[in-house]
Order: C-alpha cells, then sequence, then structure tokens
C-alpha cells in the first residue's frame, strides 16, 4: 500500500511539475503566426536613441518591454553609430549589405571586423562597440527588452542633441 500511495503522490507531483513547466513555457512563446515578406515590412523612421537617417520595423514582440522581440534596421549609406553599449547581449545578423564592427571606445576602422550579408555576430553586454555601414545596409537584431543603447561619450547621444532656437 506504501509503494501505491507513494506512486500516486509521484504522480500528481510529476504532473503538477508538467503543467507548471508548460505553462512557463507558454508565456514565452507565441501564440500567433506572422510571415512578413520583403514587400509587406513597414519601415518607420528608428528611434531618437540612434543617429538621424535610419529606419527601423519591428518584427515581434516589443523592445522597449520585458520579452523577446525582433526588429531590423536599414541604414543608409555611410551611416555611423558611435561607440556605445547595450545592457543586455545583442544579436545581430546582416541581411544585406555590409556591417563593419570594431570594438573599444575609439573607432578603429584598421581592427574592424567586417560582416557582410549573411553574417552573424553576437557579443556580451557591456561590451563596447560601434558600428558603420558603407552601403546601404540591412540588420536583424533579437534580443530581449526592455532594449537600452548607452553611448561611450554622451556628446554622442542624438539624444542630448541642442535643439535649434
Amino acid at each position: 500500500m506504501k509503494t501505491t500511495t507513494f506512486g500516486s503522490a509521484l504522480a500528481v507531483l510529476l504532473a503538477l511539475g508538467f503543467s507548471w513547466t508548460r505553462s512557463s513555457a507558454e508565456e514565452t512563446q507565441s501564440a500567433d503566426m506572422r510571415l512578413y515578406p520583403p514587400t509587406t515590412i513597414e519601415w518607420k523612421v528608428a528611434p531618437a536613441a540612434l543617429p538621424p537617417g535610419a529606419k527601423m520595423a519591428v518584427l515581434e514582440g516589443d523592445p522597449t518591454k520585458e520579452g523577446p522581440f525582433v526588429v531590423r534596421f536599414q541604414f543608409p549609406e555611410g551611416y555611423h553609430v558611435p561607440p556605445h553599449t547595450h545592457p543586455k547581449t545583442e544579436r545581430v545578423t546582416v541581411i544585406s549589405g555590409v556591417l563593419y564592427l570594431a570594438t573599444g571606445k575609439a573607432l578603429d576602422r584598421g581592427s574592424a571586423k567586417k560582416l557582410p550579408a549573411g553574417s552573424f555576430g553576437y557579443w556580451p553586454a557591456g561590451m563596447k562597440h560601434t558600428a558603420w555601414s558603407e552601403v546601404e545596409t540591412v540588420i536583424q537584431l533579437h534580443g530581449v527588452g526592455p532594449w537600452q543603447i548607452n553611448y561611450v561619450n554622451p556628446a554622442d547621444d542624438p539624444r542630448n542633441a541642442k535643439k535649434s532656437p
């Protein structure tokens, strides 16, 4: 009888455990299906945290809120993001064009990594880096929100630009 009671109790505990695991997993999984052929992506002006000229498309989630998100950025020819960091891991796929990435406080084009279309990279939270494009470039960023960009030199932050009178 003890084995049966123990077996029943174990079965109940396991069922509760699997139920909790499934419930937690469902909370982080999407209930919707969305497809984004290139012609349907809605590009908007990128947030003020980035230098002017970039466009952004939110594909999944909300980068300003807790949770996973996917966004694309379209950088025009000659675009540059000054040295900065992020508080969370950054995961980037180059969709088209070429992205250059250098690390450190100063832009050192000689040490930059060239990431052509099809490249993927990720770097840890807090890593100082700068990025630029010489041709129009589209990247896809996968992250966990809320997303932030913190410029190494506060004067480089477009949000700190003095407004014209």
